[in-house]
């Protein structure tokens, strides 16, 4: 009857040691199979944006209702092309991150394309919105943008690389970007003027006469 009791402790001895190392093995197989699958993820190629967003401010507004006050977050957002297509949108949100979402799909429903010729505008032209006056004119090669705070930010995210503008009246920012947006969009391209040159037509080929026979 001994000898019987020691192989059987031997036995369970076995069995519970190798029952951790079979345990710990698994969870190595487990680990080692999520392993590239993290990976994978984390290699995913990213989608370039077509285009590119600016946040220009971000306000505070409150609205007074009978408990009190509601605090809300209204953001102005510039989306462009690096080209020649611009928007600007205006909207409010519960919080930061949900008004620049609005903004700027806001901005993207109401782009305009703007005629550059050779890096910058073809004419000079003033814009008044509200209390906001904004000039802007053509520069020469080698410029650059000669412009600050809202215009700037607007003009930086187009094709035009040489330009020269002034803000007057109101400093406020909203107004000032629906100015120059306004004033973006009522550029006329050299062709369409009034006085501009007409190309001249081609000269017809003029057929033998014995040709038409």
């Amino acid at each position: 009857m001994q000898p019987a009791n020691k192989d059987w402790s031997f036995n369970m001895a076995e069995t519970t040691t190798q029952a951790p190392q079979q345990a710990r093995q698994g969870q190595g197989r487990d680990n080692n199979s999520r392993g590239p699958r993290r990976d994978n993820r984390q290699q995913a190629p990213r989608e370039e944006k077509q285009f590119e967003e600016l946040v220009i401010n971000i306000d505070r507004v409150a609205r007074v209702v009978k408990g009190g006050r509601r605090f809300r977050f209204k953001a102005l957002v510039v989306v462009g092309d690096r080209k020649n297509k611009v928007g600007v949108g205006v909207s409010k949100g519960q919080d930061v991150q949900t008004a620049i979402a609005k903004a700027t799909d806001v901005a993207k429903k109401h782009m305009i394309t703007i005629p550059v010729v050779n890096t910058t505008i073809p004419h000079d032209i003033e814009v008044k919105v509200g209390g906001a006056r904004v000039l802007i004119k053509p520069a020469a090669p080698g410029t650059g943008i000669i412009a600050g705070g809202v215009v700037r930010s607007i003009i930086g995210v187009t094709g035009i690389t040489n330009l020269l503008s002034k803000s007057l009246g109101s400093t406020n920012k909203v107004n000032i970007a629906y100015a120059t947006i306004d004033a973006l969009s009522k550029l006329v391209p050299a062709e369409e003027w009034l006085n501009a040159p007409k190309k001249k037509a081609a000269p017809k080929k003029e057929v033998a006469a014995e040709e038409t026979k």
